[in-house]
């Protein structure tokens, strides 16, 4: 297994993968991943298996915003390579190789790049039965966002270096 960074070459497979792990109305389009790999492609990592097939990844960006909103999934211009946030817009992994500590892996690894990026932590949104997956991870709930990102409620997930 092997994490690395996010071309434009991987668009199709990506958006494919997200189709499979969110609902249509929270997953991320083909056309909304284009942007945010034309502008931050160092803000995906892919974790592919032996045979260099992507099995799961975390996508995101950087802002000095202290609050994930939900302009901030559709304009990829809003990105700050500088910020002081990372900000994480989604954790995939595909349904058959779920529940083998890939998203787990993935994540860290994104905590370790904030974290020698000079980040001051990082931030993202999960529904309620996932609450307890990110706090073993480190994420502390603050509580309900103001998020209505595909009609869904959600709670805002922070780490802080």
């Amino acid at each position: 297994m092997k994490i690395r960074k996010a071309t434009i070459n991987d668009l199709e497979e990506l958006t494919k993968i997200e189709a499979e792990c969110f609902p249509a109305a929270e997953a991320a389009t083909e056309e909304s991943f284009r942007g945010r790999l034309e502008i931050y492609p160092d803000f995906f990592w892919i974790l592919e298996n032996e045979d260099g097939k992507i099995v799961s990844f975390v996508n995101g960006m950087a802002t000095n915003d202290y609050i994930l909103t939900d302009e901030m999934f559709e304009n990829p211009n809003l990105h700050d390579e500088n910020g002081d946030w990372q900000m994480i817009f989604g954790v995939n992994t595909i349904p058959e190789f779920r529940h083998r500590g890939y998203a787990e892996k993935v994540l860290r690894k994104v905590l370790e790049d904030a974290k020698n990026d000079g980040r001051k932590g990082v931030v993202l949104t999960c529904k309620d039965r996932l609450v307890p997956f990110y706090g073993k991870i480190g994420f502390m709930n603050e509580g309900l966002s103001e998020s209505t990102h595909g009609d869904a409620v959600w709670y805002n997930m922070r780490i802080i270096f």
